[in-house]
């Protein structure tokens, strides 16, 4: 079992300065190197507040000069949003000066905020992502590669720094569509899935729709697929504390949501308006769907949560909101010091007895 912070790095309010917001970002992939998570993992998006991580790349390749140890993972790369020469390129550098650290994370996106102002049509967005998944492999194994697509063509062509990782690093695919993570299982790709802030019943569904995708596939889930787990989860007796996690949580949810299905504008063209809506979950149920609570009970749900839908990596939601940033590295060394041991544990024993 592998253990990931996810760092979204939002900005709530303009009392949050962006250079702040980005600065805690590379303070908690530090620490979370220090706690003894495996991975740390990097949003991107544009134009507003919901993140402030533009490219994931870039990130990945400054917080490899603060770190050593920790794996620096892309969660994700919207592909549809890039030129593929010079994402391919970047993805080369990127893994060499991390010294062959990167995890791959890649999407098709789905804000249409974020495609208007590349000017991409997001109707569009699938079928350029399969044919970034076409070149991937490609570029990153051959030493010449060509492609001529519907969308994206490139002529012989050699990326000039290769990967340090042979042959090429860990691709995720991150998607809701059966049709798209089918492929990843197919390929041989590992998976990135979430269930979002539900339960059990939601985790349970999750577990269902990838058996069926890797069924289809002619393949074992537990066996022949790596799956990510993206979950938020706090640990602490402070009833306070953790509400005001909760609130970072949902925060983010009606933000997403309002980029989505267009609900709400920013009066100032920057700063999403955070509008509650009649689907908003409320704390008590949050508490009852998430690991959150005592150190106890948060292991307790989590090894719930692992025998339901049995991931080989959980990403952890840490910088979300605007959340106090010494509270959170507080929470990621106690996850590193109590959580992650005890759930790697009892994790270890399953499956020793199996």
């Amino acid at each position: 079992m592998e253990f990931g912070v996810f760092i979204l790095a939002q900005q709530r309010g303009y009392h949050q300065r962006s250079q702040d917001v980005i600065n805690n970002s590379i303070e908690q992939t530090v620490v979370a190197e220090q706690a003894g998570f495996n991975t740390a993992w990097y949003a991107e998006h544009h134009f507003n507040n919901y993140s402030l991580s533009p490219s994931p790349l870039m990130t990945v390749a400054h917080a490899a000069a603060k770190t050593k140890t920790i794996r620096l993972g892309t969660a994700v790369c919207i592909l549809p949003l890039y030129h593929p020469a010079r994402f391919l390129a970047e993805v080369g550098f990127v893994d060499t000066v991390s010294n062959g650290r990167l995890e791959l994370g890649v999407g098709s996106g789905y804000q249409q905020f974020e495609f208007e102002r590349f000017g991409v049509e997001i109707a569009n967005s699938g079928a350029i992502f399969n044919e970034f998944l076409d070149i991937i492999p490609k570029a990153l194994t051959q030493k010449i590669f060509e492609y001529q697509g519907e969308f994206l063509n490139i002529p012989p062509s050699s990326i000039a720094v290769r990967c340090v990782q042979d042959p090429m690093p860990p691709l995720w695919v991150t998607s809701g569509n059966p049709v798209t993570l089918g492929r990843g299982v197919r390929e041989g790709h590992n998976l990135f899935v979430t269930a979002l802030l539900n339960g059990n019943d939601a985790i349970a569904g999750l577990r269902t729709k990838l058996e069926n995708i890797a069924t289809a596939e002619g393949k074992d889930l537990d066996n022949d697929v790596k799956f990510g787990f993206l979950r938020c989860g706090y640990a602490s007796d402070n009833a306070s504390e953790i509400n005001a996690y909760l609130d970072c949580a949902r925060f983010q949810r009606r933000i997403s949501e309002s980029l989505k299905f267009r609900r709400a504008q920013s009066e100032d063209g920057y700063m999403v308006k955070e509008v509650p809506t009649d689907t908003d979950p409320t704390f008590e149920q949050l508490r009852k769907n998430l690991p959150v609570g005592s150190v106890n009970e948060v292991i307790d749900k989590l090894l719930e949560e692992i025998s339901i839908l049995k991931p080989k990596h959980i990403a952890l939601q840490t910088q979300l909101g605007d959340f106090d940033q010494k509270t959170m590295l507080k929470q990621i060394e106690l996850w590193g010091d109590k959580i992650i041991p005890a759930v790697k544990k009892e994790v270890g024993q399953a499956v020793a007895l199996a």
